[in-house]
């Protein structure tokens, strides 16, 4: 395994939490990370983006109050010829390898950990979104025994060929491959054999054609828990039933599933592995 460590370090005697990002995808994939400043000025010691190949991890530290943060994974990259968000087949962002730490939030579809640290009732708060689709299984660990946030389903690899409905196609659970390769509207974007390498959201896709003033979307005239419950989510379940443990859509705490906690006295590192 190959293991890089950052030069980069917090001011000393500034508190600290250290965060492990291992890549165990047997393919490289390019990790990418933002902190909404709007928010909060606290940003970990790392860059916001890196080559990581196969097998490989990186640990930095995060200030104990991180806000608003998230760390995603990008795929089929070429920086070279094009340093902008479609340099990426998925999950690019403003910026090219280090993404800009005002605009470089990632193009859907993208899996994306995130985290907010200190929160209220001094809590961490932290979670595996597929709001913006999917493109990478990951997972959430700890080292004080707080609960794991994962989508953990292997779409890439196990998936290149077609089975019945209701099989199971190596270690895949069947809901999301359905959804990977079932829904047509959800599929892509497609690496150049044409195998697809994401799935879109039901928003992303745009089903219902008003991303402004969507159920799909939890915009507009939906923007609340109450106007825009799961049951007016296209393919929530395909998302949800695959991913139990992850944030299926916009509204999703109320399935008690979706968002993480941990006391923040017990100052937890966190591990975010790709290909779990």
């Amino acid at each position: 395994m190959k293991v890089i460590i950052p030069a980069l370090a917090l001011i000393s005697g500034a508190a600290a939490r250290t965060f492990t990002v291992y890549n165990a995808c047997p393919f490289t994939i390019w990790p990418a990370m933002f902190t909404d400043l709007n928010v909060a000025p606290n940003v970990p010691s790392f860059q916001t983006g890196w080559e990581a190949p196969a097998w490989s991890k990186v640990s930095f530290t995060v200030p104990d109050n991180w806000k608003a943060g998230r760390i995603w994974g990008r795929r089929n990259c070429n920086f070279g010829s094009n340093p902008g968000p479609n340099s990426c087949l998925t999950g690019g962002c403003n910026g090219g390898l280090l993404c800009d730490s005002r605009t470089g939030t990632g193009v859907p579809p993208a899996t994306v950990a995130e985290w907010t640290l200190q929160a209220d009732g001094n809590r961490d708060f932290y979670d595996v979104s597929l709001v913006d689709g999917y493109n990478l299984p990951m997972r959430i660990t700890n080292n004080v025994g707080c609960p794991t946030a994962e989508c953990a389903v292997d779409l890439g690899p196990n998936c290149k060929h077609q089975s019945p409905l209701g099989a199971v196609v190596g270690s895949v659970d069947r809901t999301l491959y359905v959804c990977l390769l079932g829904p047509p509207p959800l599929k892509g974007p497609f690496d150049s054999t044409g195998f697809p390498v994401g799935c879109k959201s039901a928003c992303f896709a745009n089903l219902d054609g008003n991303q402004g003033n969507s159920g799909n979307c939890c915009s507009g005239s939906h923007n609340t828990p109450q106007t825009c419950p799961t049951s007016g989510v296209a393919y929530y379940s395909y998302f949800k039933n695959a991913c139990p443990t992850s944030y299926a859509y916009a509204y999703d705490e109320g399935s008690g599933t979706a968002l993480w906690t941990c006391d923040s006295a017990r100052r937890a590192d966190y591990t975010l592995t790709f290909c779990p």
